[in-house]
C-alpha cells in the first residue's frame, strides 16, 4: 500500500462523510468491493489497488476504537499505516472481512460470481497469525520532550528451536486429505448477489494445506513454545498521553511458521511537579510576592531543560501571562513543526498575617494615590480577569 504521506483520507476513499453511520460505511464498502472485485476486473492492477484501498479504509472505519484513533490522529494514529495493523496483506486478508459485509463466513472470498468469469481463482494457503500483545509505558515530561527508547522483557510465544517452527519432529508433512492441499474447502451457495462459491478455511489443517505426520515433542506440533524476548520500543518526541504505538512483528509467534502478531504499546505521561501540558505548549503558574509584583525584578522559573530567570516588569498585575517562545514541547512528527511555547500565568500572593511594622507601612500606603486604582485601571483589570474564565 501507499506510504502514510501518500494515503488518501479513508472517508474520501469510501465516499462518505466523517459523521457517517456504521451502516453507511458498510454499504459504501460493499459497493466498492463489488465494483473492484478481482473476478470482475481480471488482470487489472488499478482495480486491485482500489479494492485493497477500500478494504483498508473499511478495516479502520468499521472498528469503533480504530475509527476514534484515526479521527484524532489521522494515519499516524494507525501506527504508521492503516488497516491490518500496518502490515502488508493479500487478498485473503481482505476476503476474511466479507463475512461481516455479506453475511456468513466468506473465508477465501467470493470465489466467483455467476456471469463474472466463473469459478474464480485459487487462494494461497493460510498462514497462522500470532496474537497481539499489549504493554503500557509510563513517560516523564522530559522523556516526551526528547524522545526515548524503552526496553521490555516480554514473555510470549516464540518459535520452537527444535523444529524451527514447523511443528514436525522429522520435517515430514502430508497433504491434507480434506482440502487436498489448498487450505480451503469450497461449497456452492445462493445469495442476494446470485450463485456464488463460498470458501472457508479447512478445519482439519487450519488452512496450511498439510498435516504433520510426527509432531515435535517439544512444542506438540504447534511450532511455538513459551519464551521471552527483550523488546526495544522507540518513543518519538512529542508523543501525547493516550496514544498507542505499534511494534510490528514482535507479538506472539504464529503457529507453524505463521506471521507474528504485533505489540500495542499504550502511552501514559506522568504528571510533572511544576509544569502542565496544553497540546505542545507548557504552562507554569507563577505566584509572585507583592514587592516583586510592585517593584519588578528577576524571578526563577522551571522549563523542561532546567530553571531559567525571567524579568518581571514593575507594576505587574495578577492574571498577566508571559510567553517564552519555543520553550514548550516538540510537535509529534506528522502533526506540525517546531516547538510550542512556555506560558507563565502570573498570580500575586497576598499575605494573611503581618508584623506591626508591615501593618504600619501598609497603613501609610492606604491613602497614597499610587495605591488607588483609577476607573480605567479597574475596567482593564476586570476585563482581563473575565477573559481568563471565558
Amino acid at each position: 500500500m501507499k506510504d502514510m504521506a501518500e494515503k488518501r483520507d479513508y472517508y474520501e476513499v469510501l465516499g462518505v462523510q466523517k459523521n457517517a453511520s456504521a451502516d453507511e460505511i458498510k454499504k459504501a464498502y460493499k459497493k466498492l468491493a463489488i465494483k473492484y472485485h478481482p473476478d470482475r476486473n481480471p488482470d487489472n492492477k488499478e482495480a486491485e489497488e482500489k479494492f485493497k484501498e477500500a478494504a483498508e479504509a473499511y478495516d479502520v472505519l468499521h472498528d469503533p476504537d480504530k475509527r476514534a484513533r484515526y479521527d484524532q490522529f489521522g494515519h499516524a494514529g494507525m501506527g504508521g499505516a492503516g488497516g491490518f495493523g500496518g502490515q502488508s496483506f493479500d487478498m485473503n486478508d481482505i476476503f476474511s472481512m466479507f463475512g461481516d459485509i455479506f453475511g456468513g463466513h466468506m473465508g477465501g472470498g467470493f470465489g466467483g460470481f455467476s456471469g463474472f468469469g466463473g469459478g474464480g481463482r485459487g487462494r494461497s494457503q493460510q498462514r497462522h497469525q500470532g496474537s497481539d500483545l499489549r504493554l503500557k509505558v509510563k513517560l516523564t515530561l522530559e522523556e516526551v520532550a526528547k524522545g526515548t527508547t524503552k526496553k521490555f522483557k516480554v514473555r510470549k510465544d516464540v518459535t520452537c528451536t527444535h523444529c524451527k517452527g514447523s511443528g514436525s519432529q522429522d520435517s515430514k508433512t502430508e497433504t491434507c486429505g480434506t482440502c487436498h492441499g489448498t487450505g480451503y474447502v469450497t461449497r456452492n451457495v445462493n445469495t442476494m448477489f446470485g450463485h456464488m462459491q463460498q470458501q472457508s478455511v479447512c478445519n482439519v489443517c487450519g488452512g496450511t494445506g498439510s498435516t504433520i505426520k510426527n509432531k515435535c515433542t517439544h512444542c506438540g506440533g504447534t511450532g511455538v513454545i513459551n519464551g521471552e524476548e527483550v523488546i526495544e520500543v522507540q518513543i518519538p518526541a512529542g508523543i501525547q498521553d493516550g496514544m498507542i504505538l505499534t511494534v510490528q512483528g514482535k507479538g506472539n509467534a504464529g503457529h507453524n511458521n505463521g506471521y507474528a502478531g504485533d505489540i500495542q504499546v499504550y502511552v501514559e505521561v506522568e504528571p510533572h511537579n511544576e509544569l502542565s501540558r496544553r497540546d505542545n505548549d507548557l504552562v507554569y503558574n507563577l505566584l509572585l510576592d507583592m514587592p516583586t509584583a510592585v517593584l519588578g525584578g528577576p524571578v526563577e522559573i522551571p522549563t523542561i531543560d532546567g530553571r531559567v530567570k525571567i524579568k518581571i516588569e514593575p507594576g505587574t498585575q495578577p492574571g498577566k501571562t508571559v510567553r517564552l517562545r519555543g520553550k514548550g514541547l516538540p510537535a509529534l512528527q506528522g502533526y506540525g513543526y517546531g516547538y510550542g511555547d512556555l506560558i507563565v500565568n502570573i498570580s500575586v500572593y497576598i499575605p494573611e498575617t503581618l508584623t506591626k511594622e508591615e501593618h504600619d507601612a501598609f497603613e501609610k500606603m492606604r491613602d497614597s494615590d499610587s495605591f488607588k486604582p483609577s476607573p480605567t485601571t479597574k475596567n482593564t483589570f476586570f476585563q482581563k480577569f473575565k477573559n481568563l474564565f471565558s
